[in-house]
């Protein structure tokens, strides 16, 4: 790969970062990261008419000029293992849906609340499936090894919400992974709204820099915090990316040298069924590619028995889907 190649896979990976800090991943080229899938990007594929939906006397087929990313924030201190069972503890607290839309050349977010309740796939003793379950989405990860089974059980419980779309690509990163990322850019200063003194008395109201764990903490915390909802945790997320943009560009080393510091942080981190070749796909077709919107679906927040049960509401969820994945025939 020669250095201008890599130089742009470099910045693209820490775009990827970028947005898996809140929403929340990273992407990497070191072979060291699980690589299953060898091949570059697919061809588009033909359109059939069992795919094509009707609304309100107008028909909409799938976009074909879209590629689909699937972004997974693992709640796992540890650098990603095998269970060696059916289940593992490590839960899907941040679940994002990257939309490459070449015809707009931007990048659309799809964010998804974590305690959003959903049908989800269960898995047998021997990871065959035994049915499904309706819990927080969060629990989709749950299921499987915590490695490559899981990040798909995560990625069918999404494509099921989303109407069986097809999803192309998934990449997960255990939270463990994320101090070394917030400390390769020197710190992350954010302007903190909440009380954090029962979580964290170190992290004061107002202009705070960010080191190792807090980034966590500020991150991750919800109990003890505000009114304690994953919607306020997701403002904060915004917060947190609007000041890693602001720390990135202040650094004085050259691109090359500090995307790669980046990169390295998130070794043994991230699990994802991007090949190294599909990453230089990436990187090729969207590198220059603009930040487009970012949603997420409406709905209502109950505290159940137990937990936050977070109910999506089906009439937007379906706007969301026409708007992004499909076009009038």
């Amino acid at each position: 790969m020669n250095s201008s190649n890599r130089k742009k896979l470099g910045i693209f990976a820490l775009a990827f970062v970028l947005l898996f800090v809140v929403f929340i991943s990273g992407l990497h080229i070191l072979e060291s990261t699980v690589f299953n899938n060898e091949t570059a990007l697919e061809p588009e594929q033909e359109v059939t008419d069992s795919k094509t939906v009707e609304k309100d006397n107008i028909k909409y087929f799938p976009r074909q000029d879209i590629t689909t990313l699937l972004l997974i924030g693992v709640d796992q201190m540890g650098k990603a293992e095998d269970s060696g069972f059916h289940v593992n503890e490590g839960s899907a607290d941040v679940v994002a849906l990257l939309v490459f839309d070449e015809k707009n050349e931007e990048i659309n977010i799809l964010s998804f609340n974590r305690d959003s309740m959903v049908e989800i796939p269960l898995l047998g003793m021997t990871g065959e499936r035994a049915g499904t379950f309706v819990g927080q989405l969060a629990l989709s990860h749950t299921y499987g090894s915590g490695l490559e089974d899981s990040c798909e059980n995560t990625l069918e419980t999404i494509s099921n919400l989303l109407g069986g779309l097809e999803i192309d690509y998934y990449a997960a990163l255990n939270m463990g992974g994320i101090p070394a990322v917030n400390d390769a850019v020197g710190g992350v200063t954010v302007n903190v709204t909440d009380d954090f003194s029962a979580v964290d008395p170190d992290i004061t109201i107002g202009e705070f820099t960010l080191k190792g764990e807090q980034a966590l903490t500020f991150i991750r915390s919800r109990k003890n915090l505000g009114d304690q909802l994953n919607i306020s945790r997701g403002e904060r997320h915004k917060e947190y990316v609007k000041g890693f943009v602001e720390s990135y560009h202040s650094r004085t080393e050259s691109e090359s040298v500090f995307a790669t510091k980046i990169l390295d942080a998130t070794e043994g981190y991230l699990v994802t069924n991007c090949s190294a070749n599909v990453l230089m796909g990436f990187a090729e077709r969207y590198g220059d590619y603009e930040i487009g919107e970012i949603v997420s679906p409406k709905g209502e927040n109950i505290l159940g028995e137990e937990f936050y049960e977070f109910y999506i509401d089906e009439g937007n969820l379906e706007e969301i889907k026409l708007k992004f994945f499909y076009a009038p025939k």
